[in-house]
């Protein structure tokens, strides 16, 4: 290739065949990089070879019917990827900014729908001109990409940013629906008449779920080794509240997330208080680091604190 004298080689790098040469690299075709990017294959070609002349080497080796990193681009291809990556995300926050004015919730399934969704009405009855998107999926999100604003999470201490907010603790207790205690396939006076009953269990390979299980509760109430009559296995807190409101079985139920249940009446403990349990895991606000300084992600952040000083008062008086 033409050797560019040195001031051309000092000048910054484009993006549009920094673009081209990453969406090569990870296709390993111009081709379909041509398509990804809705260019031609030879204004691909263009702006690679482009790119190879500013920095002066050769990035990719050309056979007949492939296309390989060379060294020089192995090198080169991790930092396009953060750059790309770091200008694609304050891209989506300006435009953010300049549109609707949004906050990207990120959640896990059963708090959306115990607890979030079903007080959102009165938040944007409140701030009609704010949307919220909520994504819930039981893994956790990387708050710094951009692509979520805050986060409602359910962890212990060790594994949240010291930033983190706790909104309240976990607390477990035996519920059944009332009509279920009505006419119970047997007694259910104490911990041991559970060997007549069935029960939903958090059926969850992570962590959490061992504070969350019946085999806990029973052996710090006196009965470890007790099998009820069938085991109900639920990989959702959400089934199993509704498997308890249905009649099903007994639930351990998590309070903060059910205690309205409980306040309706909808759910009893049939235990009392004396059978609560609580665990090292709890529930937290985590707001990301680049949207705190938005004032529709403050106000819904000061929002969840008031719903969760309410969910405090609320289970102190259940």
């Amino acid at each position: 290739m033409n050797q560019p004298g040195p001031s051309t080689r000092q000048r910054p790098l484009s993006v549009g065949p920094l673009r081209a040469f990453e969406a090569v690299a990870r296709l390993l075709s111009f081709r379909a990089a041509a398509e990804e990017l809705s260019l031609t294959q030879s204004a691909i070609s263009r702006q690679i070879q482009s790119l190879e002349e500013e920095i002066g080497c050769t990035l990719f080796l050309r056979g007949t019917r492939k296309v390989e990193l060379s060294g020089d681009g192995a090198t080169l291809l991790p930092t396009a990827v953060a750059v790309l990556s770091k200008l694609d995300q304050a891209v989506r926050q300006i435009r953010r900014t300049r549109g609707r004015r949004v906050v990207n919730v990120s959640t896990f399934a059963s708090f959306a729908s115990l607890w979030l969704i079903p007080r959102m009405e009165a938040f944007q009855r409140e701030h009609a001109d704010i949307d919220i998107r909520v994504s819930a999926y039981d893994r956790k999100v990387d708050l710094e990409d951009g692509e979520s604003d805050l986060a409602l999470r359910y962890d212990d201490r060790a594994s949240v940013p010291a930033d983190a907010e706790q909104l309240f603790e976990e607390l477990l207790s035996p519920a059944v629906s009332p009509w279920y205690l009505q006419n119970p396939p047997a007694p259910l006076k104490q911990p041991a008449d559970l060997a007549r009953h069935a029960l939903a269990e958090e059926d969850d390979p992570r962590p959490s779920a061992e504070y969350l299980s019946w085999r806990r509760w029973l052996t710090v109430h006196g009965e470890p080794d007790l099998q009820p009559r069938r085991w109900l296995y639920l990989n959702f807190t959400y089934q199993q509240v509704q498997a308890a409101l249905t009649g099903q079985g007994v639930v351990l139920a998590r309070l903060p997330l059910v205690h309205e249940h409980l306040q309706r009446s909808e759910l009893v403990e049939p235990f009392g208080k004396a059978s609560r349990l609580g665990s090292p895991f709890g529930y937290w606000l985590i707001v990301g680091p680049n949207a705190a300084r938005r004032p529709e992600v403050q106000q819904f952040a000061d929002w969840v604190r008031e719903q969760a000083a309410l969910t405090r008062a609320q289970l102190a008086g259940v």
